[in-house]
């Protein structure tokens, strides 16, 4: 429908397609309930009150909110390729997402990222994306590609291109390394905000990373922390993952005063997470429940991010918006009944619509390179070399970690895994360029006491990841994943006991969410078998390779101390 018609329509001069009557308004700009009726011409939002239409639909006095909007997601996390990712959140009320393709863009490069687009295409809701700033994110690991601004700069034009994601590489920023300051002069050029990415960074230094153009961040743990960058001038996305959970930490910062700069974003949700917990509406409730207002907590899924980001016609119930909406009958416990995405009722009852009909698969390339399985390249043992060594302490529900010295454990002259003490080993395998690379440390907090659990799901540049109780175990595992072409494994006395292939760039599936997470659940019982006591041993594996998130990691050229950002020994005096 063209401008014309739409004015038209506006104006009752032309009959609108639907008119959703008896309808409670939740209208996110005034922070009012409104009881209408919504005339909707076109797939957008065209008036309010008594208009001709050829469709009448009686919303009995149930709430009709705008459609929510993930402000940072990573697509990769849910294990599905886009199409089975959208079908999974639309029920939930879910229309829009601003997702940041820095996982497949570490593997496959500008590839990634034209996969992605075009996966994109014809689905029945708004899929934005943040252009990945930081591919790879650091120079201490291997990574599939690289991509410096030139590489950006055709995206930068497109339309579905919102911003410039999370600069992870905050010290980059703050020390004035200009292939950084290019990509964000890129952006500011295309007037299109930079996300943030700056877990702790405080004082002066954070003053700069600001002062450089940096308008968010998702990464705060606490109120404080938070609470600083808001008075700086940030816009705060808080965030409840899989595996780092923040929300109820940062509750005390949302008020009637700055609840205008904060939004809802998942970052990282895992199949298992998203069918069982919901998507933003899980945010949404769980604010509610913890005391914010509904109103503030829905604009703060809709009108927030829509602003922040700059898209004028998503957000929000209001002549010229898209007909994304969604229904219930509860304020104060919004549970999703119905959801239109330019006026089109594509899901009821946390199902979709049976006309909503997939668009066809995109065709992905192979992404695993490490050269002959079972060569002796693959080898995990480490020489005994001093009486102490450095080990991750995991933190349970974070992305963060921190470190400790302890002594060794020794058998023939080797290091290995101490169940007793929960120090296993773990290693990143390089899976990018046949390099052979391997990065060998300790890790404590995954409980297991027997077997060994192994990812190509790494972030940042997703080699293949690998934690166990002996060098067998771990290289079984890691071999089952080149086999499949990537996923996630389990291993015991040498045998496969669980798989998830994952052949999309060794992150994603073809098959619908609930097939994933089926296969998922099947290793998580593995794994709780093995002995391990966290929730999801798996997200918690992806992250221990991320070395721009405090404080010790892994990647395939060793350990990384985040806060020092180098590479340090393992062994210690």
């Amino acid at each position: 429908m063209n401008l014309d018609e739409i004015i038209k329509s506006a104006r009752a001069e032309k009959e609108a397609d639907i008119l959703l009557t008896n309808a409670r308004i939740v209208d996110v700009f005034s922070g009012e309930i409104v009881d209408s009726n919504i005339a909707i011409a076109g797939g957008y939002i065209v008036g309010f009150g008594s208009y001709p239409a050829k469709r009448t639909v009686d919303m009995e006095n149930r709430f009709v909110s705008p459609g929510f909007i993930d402000a940072h997601v990573h697509i990769e996390s849910s294990m599905t390729c886009i199409t089975e990712f959208a079908r999974a959140i639309i029920p939930f009320g879910t229309t829009t997402v601003f997702a940041d393709p820095h996982e497949i863009a570490n593997v496959l490069g500008v590839d990634g990222i034209n996969y992605m687009l075009e996966s994109s295409k014809n689905q029945p809701m708004n899929i934005y994306f943040t252009l990945s700033s930081c591919v790879p994110a650091t120079d201490m690991e291997t990574s599939g590609a690289r991509l410096d601004a030139d590489d950006l700069s055709p995206f930068m034009g497109n339309d579905r291109i919102a911003a410039l994601a999370e600069m992870m590489n905050y010290p980059g920023v703050i020390h004035n390394d200009p292939e950084v300051l290019r990509k964000i002069e890129l952006a500011k050029a295309h007037g299109k905000p930079v996300d943030g990415h700056a877990p702790g960074l405080t004082g002066k230094d954070l003053y700069a990373y600001i002062a450089a153009g940096i308008s968010s961040d998702h990464e705060c743990t606490t109120a404080k922390e938070a609470k600083e960058k808001l008075n700086a001038g940030m816009h705060i996305m808080i965030r409840e993952g899989t595996a780092a959970k923040n929300l109820l930490s940062l509750i005390p910062i949302v008020n009637e005063k700055s609840s205008s700069r904060i939004m809802w974003c998942t970052d990282d949700r895992h199949p298992h997470d998203i069918l069982e917990e919901g998507h933003i509406d899980s945010m949404v409730r769980r604010a509610i429940h913890a005391g914010i207002d509904p109103v503030i907590a829905i604009q703060m899924a809709t009108i927030n991010p829509a602003n922040y980001f700059g898209i004028s016609d998503i957000g929000a119930i209001g002549p010229g918006r898209r007909a994304d909406l969604v229904v219930f009958s509860d304020l104060h416990s919004p549970c999703i009944e119905e959801v239109y995405c330019g006026g089109i009722l594509v899901a009821q009852e946390e199902k979709m619509s049976l006309e909503i009909k997939k668009p066809e698969p995109v065709a992905f390339q192979p992404s695993m390179n490490v050269g002959n399985i079972g060569n002796k390249e693959i080898d995990f043992s480490i020489p005994a070399q001093a009486k102490f060594l450095r080990v991750i302490d995991i933190v349970p529900d974070q992305v963060i970690t921190n470190q400790s010295v302890v002594e060794v454990a020794v058998s023939d002259n080797k290091v290995v895994s101490d169940i007793t003490r929960d120090i296993l080993k773990i290693a990143v395998v390089e899976r990018h360029t046949g390099s052979g690379n391997i990065g060998k440390g300790f890790v404590r907090g995954f409980g297991l006491k027997k077997g060994a659990l192994s990812s190509s799901v790494a972030h940042d540049s997703h080699n293949i990841i690998v934690v166990g109780t002996n060098d067998e175990d771990m290289k079984a595992a890691v071999e089952a994943l080149i086999k499949m072409g990537g996923g996630l494994a389990a291993s015991c006395d040498s045998k496969i006991c669980a798989t998830l292939p994952l052949p999309v760039a060794g992150l994603m599936s073809q098959e619908p969410v609930y097939a994933v997470k089926e296969k998922l659940d099947k290793l998580l019982e593995v794994a709780q078998d093995f002995g391990t006591t966290l929730n999801d041993p798996f997200m918690t594996l992806s992250f221990l390779a991320l070395p721009v998130i405090p404080e010790l990691k892994i990647t395939d050229k060793g350990l990384v101390d985040v806060k020092q950002f180098c590479i340090v020994p393992l062994f210690a005096d």
